[in-house]
């Protein structure tokens, strides 16, 4: 019964319009409104009755399960599709969340975001390993409140290597211990009584977790020294790894979370999704560095282009877009990065030579960066991790070392000819070795063949050569004169 009208049919007059909603009632209070004990007896009566109904309603509603695949390396694109899988379990109220995980690892800073995702959801996350819950998958398993395993997977071997697999130094495994036991403790333990004594025991063994990371742990009967701990399912059944052996997500539900009927929602990534986590990959962002470090050196090579430009300001598009998104790089970060990029701008146009302008511009482009890919709350940054910033620190230090590198292959390979002739600074070779010292030029005029920020061309008599100006920024088309030679290199100074 609806409640509103059970509760206007016991207090209106019938001659107000909700008099028959209870004409067949046989009952006295009918139609002076009930007065004293009676009414409210039938009052508590009434609001007793709506709300077993309501209570009998969700009792017959199917439980709502919510699963999340996880299948590849952990990353920031996994770290996405976790983050948005949570949000939409939320939504939709679901009474249990579901990872069904298959990974051989990946990144340590995405693990460690997701397992504290995983400790706080409101939701009870549970994981069904696939097959492989190896390094930062055996960290996200520990975080989740119950774990589930197919015959034949494996979880564990979670100590911290490099790209080619050689463990890190001790600094890094000793993060990664600790976040492993504290994992397993945020479990906390049970009470249990034995022979009229009360102990406990950890739900998860610290211990246990801690022997995945280091092989100098030793558990008796478990793992020796010199091993890193990596259990089958049936050992982690015995040693409390793993809450229930499965073949199917199915078996998980109906088996051991006790869902014999249920609704299953499962996270797909939308195309933006998968965009964005393929632009999230630390490696493409360092890639991105470099084509914003390489297009401005460049551009401050030849003023005027607009390709270097192009690929500068494209790249920073792909670079901030992503991070902008998921809530990484805010505004005043960005807006740092505009600022050092028209510092630049000055540098090259208004004040040449180098300055000021230009080493504020570099500083607050390579910090605007590498802020940009820190979780930090405005101007706070107590809560971001040292292991967070040496990431993005290396992210981008990687991405300028690499244009450095970019951008000296490029001046002494293919600027010879086409569009890159006018950013190499290098002569033909064999000229340079006929003439390797040019004395004879010295004294000599001619003009400035390109734009020289110090270094630059020269044109003498018809004939280019590299050339060092001595008197600071010099334009294009500028008199200069020759004032020194050594090893094909001019010296020159501008006679205007």
């Amino acid at each position: 019964m609806n409640m509103s009208i059970f509760y206007h049919s016991l207090y209106t007059r019938p001659d107000r319009g909700m008099g028959k909603l209870v004409t067949n009632c046989n009952h006295c209070f009918y139609p002076d409104r009930p007065k004293g004990l009676m009414g409210i007896l039938f009052m508590v009566i009434g609001l007793l009755f709506a709300n077993n109904l309501t209570l009998m309603a969700a009792s017959t509603a199917e439980p709502q399960v919510y699963t999340i695949n996880i299948r590849q390396e952990i990353g920031a694109a996994t770290q996405l599709y976790l983050k948005n899988g949570l949000a939409e379990a939320r939504q939709l109220k679901a009474d249990a969340i579901l990872i069904r995980l298959n990974t051989y690892g990946g990144l340590l800073e995405s693990a460690d975001s997701m397992r504290t995702a995983i400790l706080y959801s409101p939701i009870p996350v549970y994981v069904f390993i696939d097959n492989n819950a190896a390094s930062a998958g055996a960290l996200l398993s520990i975080a989740c409140k119950k774990i589930y395993m197919r015959r034949g997977a494996n979880i564990g071997a979670a100590t911290v290597v490099d790209q080619s697999g050689s463990a890190l130094p001790d600094k890094y495994q000793s993060y990664m211990r600790s976040i492993m036991r504290s994992t397993a403790e945020a479990h906390g333990k049970d009470t249990l009584i034995q022979q009229g004594d009360t102990l406990l025991k950890w739900r998860r063994d610290p211990l246990i977790a801690e022997a995945m990371v280091d092989d100098r742990v030793v558990i008796p009967h478990l793992v020796d020294s010199g091993k890193v701990l990596t259990f089958t399912a049936e050992e982690a059944v015995k040693w409390g790894y793993c809450d229930g052996l499965a073949e199917s997500t199915d078996e998980v539900i109906t088996r051991h979370l006790g869902f014999k009927s249920y609704k299953l929602y499962t996270y797909s990534p939308s195309w933006a999704d998968q965009v964005k986590g393929f632009l999230l990959n630390p490696a493409l962002q360092a890639l991105l560095v470099m084509l914003i470090a390489g297009g401005i050196y460049f551009e401050m090579q030849s003023p005027g282009m607009g390709f270097p430009s192009l690929v500068a300001l494209s790249a920073a598009v792909l670079y901030f877009a992503p991070l902008y998104l998921d809530g990484l790089a805010q505004y005043w970060e960005i807006g740092l990065f505009i600022i050092g990029l028209l510092l630049l701008l000055v540098e090259i146009f208004l004040l040449p030579g180098v300055g000021l302008a230009g080493v504020g511009g570099v500083i607050l482009i390579v910090g605007s960066m590498t802020m940009g890919l820190l979780d930090n709350d405005g101007f706070h940054f107590e809560a971001v991790s040292g292991e967070a910033i040496g990431q993005a620190s290396m992210t981008v230090f990687i991405g300028l070392v690499a244009s450095v590198l970019l951008a000296l292959w490029l001046s002494s390979k293919i600027g010879q000819r086409g569009v890159w002739r006018k950013m190499a600074l290098t002569n033909d070779l064999e000229e340079a070795v006929s003439n390797p010292i040019h004395k004879e030029l010295v004294g000599q005029t001619g003009r400035a063949a390109t734009v020289m920020r110090l270094s630059g061309k020269v044109e003498i008599d018809g004939q280019l050569y590299d050339a060092l100006s001595e008197s600071g920024f010099i334009e294009k088309g500028e008199p200069i004169r020759v004032t020194g030679a050594s090893q094909g290199q001019l010296y020159v100074v501008s006679t205007r």
